[in-house]
């Protein structure tokens, strides 16, 4: 009997011990969590105070007036501007659509040599409203043979000059500048016409200006992707024209050349082909420029060149209205 009380005092005492313990283990675990959840409402308290949240509600306000506001005064317009000693051409483009909504043309004639180049870009904007207008984006192209193109690896742009000497005659208060073509590590140097570039800034204040042989050759570059043939490239523009010969994206080589006659053509032609081992019968010439089949240029070319073309400019047309023929003579400025 005396063994059954107390065994039976020993479980109770168990029983209540056991009790006792779940009940300040319970305590303490619902204390545990009532502080954690104190302490994440207060840091809910500190990262989203009103004060807080008005402060940055204002800013997003702020952001998104001066988005509104750009967005309202942006005309989605690009005015592009190529010029030469003999003339500018302009086309204006529609940057939402990608189009190119106009195109004109300024020949100087030669009665105006005796005339300051700056008065007769004023008479073109006073002639043409459209230049006038406002623009998003002004490229002015210069269009002359005082270029080169110099490997990344061998640039130095305290060296401009010295590029050039060997292309051209090159004077110590020549301006120099160049376009860095970086996608294939190579930069144009070239000598813009600092006259020009004065002029414009009277009429736009800020803008844009490359060599229009910068975009030729990138845009050549570009078509030569996964092409392992060796292809020589020709553009023709008044009084000179260019050489550029290009392998699946890597330039072989850039040179230009003044020429008045057929035959000046066609010499530089074979002697550059004849220094890189092309053959005449074999290498693709391709033809750009105010130039077509019925030209004296394309006739001679053809005569001693097996595989002579005109560019494709298909590609080139989808954006505009304008001709077969001018597309190909106005390739560079469409391009840019």
């Amino acid at each position: 009997m005396k063994i059954s009380i107390s065994i039976w005092i020993l479980v109770s005492f168990m029983s209540f011990y056991n009790f006792y313990s779940l009940l300040i283990f319970s305590s303490l675990f619902v204390t545990a969590i009532g502080i954690a959840i104190v302490i994440l409402i207060c840091k809910f308290v500190i990262a989203f105070n009103p004060f807080r949240f008005l402060q940055t509600e204002w800013i997003i306000n702020q952001i998104m007036s001066t988005q509104n506001t750009n967005i309202t005064e942006k005309k989605y317009k690009k005015l592009s501007i190529q010029v030469s000693l003999a003339g500018l051409s302009f086309c204006c483009f529609d940057t939402l659509n990608n189009t190119i909504t106009s195109f004109n043309e300024v020949h100087f004639d030669s009665f105006h040599k005796g005339i300051k180049i700056e008065d007769l870009f004023s008479n073109a904007f006073r002639d043409y409203p459209e230049l006038s207008e406002t623009y998003d984006d002004v490229l002015i192209i210069h269009n002359n043979n005082l270029s080169t193109f110099v490997p990344a690896p061998l640039f130095d742009e305290n060296f401009l000059g010295s590029y050039l000497q060997y292309n051209t005659k090159v004077f110590d208060t020549d301006f120099f500048a160049y376009d860095e073509i970086s996608n294939y590590q190579i930069n144009s140097v070239y000598i813009p016409y600092v006259n020009m570039n004065n002029f414009f800034i009277d009429q736009f204040g800020t803008f844009d200006y490359k060599h229009a042989n910068s975009i030729l050759v990138s845009k050549l570059l570009d078509a030569s992707k996964n092409i392992d043939d060796k292809k020589m490239t020709v553009h023709f523009s008044e009084g000179h024209f260019e050489i550029i010969v290009i392998q699946n994206q890597k330039l072989l080589l850039f040179n230009s050349f003044d020429y008045q006659t057929p035959e000046d053509f066609i010499y530089y032609v074979l002697f550059t082909a004849e220094q890189l081992s092309l053959n005449p019968e074999n290498f693709p010439l391709e033809l750009i420029g105010n130039i077509d089949t019925e030209s004296d240029f394309f006739k001679i070319a053809y005569k001693y060149i097996r595989n002579v073309s005109l560019i494709d400019v298909n590609d080139l047309r989808w954006n505009n209205y304008f001709s077969e023929a001018e597309n190909r003579n106005h390739f560079i400025l469409f391009n840019s």
